[in-house]
């Protein structure tokens, strides 16, 4: 079981898309080079990260039918690194270690192999389904002198999510925020709260109605769906409001608390299958019903996943081989990959190994 901590906080972060195309390497190399430099990687580690973006990208670039990369910065404390996810639905790989392995190549790339890559990283993790496609994720982090990452475990904070604007857009309306909460003398026990927004439409309006909703999640202190609700609420006011779903996963308990409102889907998925979490109908930030908040017993080794209406719901994770052994941001990138629309902001968050 993970601890609980209230310390730890972590919000959508859009960063930039970049789609497959004749010059996806390059121009991924560029923005890499310029991102790392930018919060202050060395000269050395900013070369690193350079070299897995390129071979990353050109991977993407040779081999994916529809394919595209996120590249974005990640925070832990006052630390920065940088992030990349590659989103493909190529031909996917046969034999993953085979092509982890050091000299495995693909055609025409720098040649450095994606087991290099995994060693460049501080977190490396990919799932790729014949005949459907492959997600990878990597991480880079400053380096202490004696060569290790100045982040404890980085990767391993049981949440990852994706945000992706709606074709033609550079900003998304979907966010998405979690934090840990601690204990309470009303009886609240040590928590993960999850909160997905969809703004309504599309581009800049959207994007600010989901941003006060993520600052509205962070400084309400009432550690309830209701209360994070109501709060999120009064914080759209005067915005164009949107769909709203906030999670509360207690650990030690063996349960979730949900309420949601709006076209906001969410599920607990497992081995045995998934269940879908219940939303009233609404708009936040405007007209809502009387807030009412669900309990369900968390599944064994299992999932929380909450997306906007930018996925479809018509998503299996059960043929997926061995998603849910991977991490949260995997399992977002290939639900995403599998069930995401381009005719709408699309936003998807994954907590597991919580429980």
């Amino acid at each position: 079981m993970v601890a609980v901590s209230a310390a730890v906080t972590l919000d959508s972060e859009d960063g930039t898309w970049f789609r497959d195309g004749a010059s996806l390497a390059v121009v991924a190399r560029s923005a890499a080079t310029a991102l790392a430099r930018r919060i202050g990687l060395s000269g050395h580690r900013s070369a690193e990260v350079a070299l897995a973006v390129t071979e990353a990208a050109t991977n993407v670039q040779r081999h994916a039918v529809d394919g595209a990369l996120l590249l974005r910065v990640v925070r832990s404390g006052d630390q920065a690194g940088v992030e990349f996810v590659t989103v493909d639905s190529g031909a996917g790989m046969t034999d993953v270690p085979a092509d982890l392995a050091d000299g495995t190549s693909s055609a025409g790339s720098l040649g450095i192999g994606l087991g290099m890559v995994s060693r460049l990283s501080d977190h490396f993790d990919l799932h790729s389904v014949p005949g459907r496609g492959t997600v990878m994720t990597a991480q880079f982090w400053p380096r202490t002198v004696d060569g290790r990452a100045v982040v404890a475990s980085p990767g391993s904070f049981p949440a990852g999510g994706v945000t992706r604007p709606i074709s033609g857009e550079s900003v998304c309306g979907d966010a998405w925020a979690v934090r840990n909460t601690v204990g309470d003398d009303t009886g609240h026990r040590p928590a993960i709260l999850v909160m997905l927004c969809d703004g309504l439409g599309h581009g800049p309006l959207a994007a600010r109605a989901s941003q006060a909703a993520v600052r509205a999640f962070h400084a309400t202190r009432d550690p309830s769906p209701e209360g994070v609700l109501g709060a999120v609420h009064l914080a759209l006011r005067g915005t164009r409001g949107g769909a709203v779903a906030v999670a509360r996963i207690e650990p030690a308990a063996g349960r979730l608390l949900y309420c949601g409102i709006g076209n906001v889907s969410g599920f607990l998925v497992g081995d045995g299958g998934r269940k879908a979490l219940i939303s009233a109908p609404g708009i936040v930030g405007s007209h809502m019903r009387r807030l009412r908040t669900f309990e369900e017993p968390l599944p064994q080794h299992g999932a929380l996943v909450m997306h906007s209406d930018g996925l479809t719901e018509r998503w299996d994770h059960g043929s997926l081989p061995g998603l849910l052994q991977h991490s949260p941001l995997v399992m977002a990138g290939q639900l995403l990959r599998e069930a995401g629309v381009r005719r709408d902001d699309a936003g998807v968050v994954v907590i597991k190994g919580a429980w």
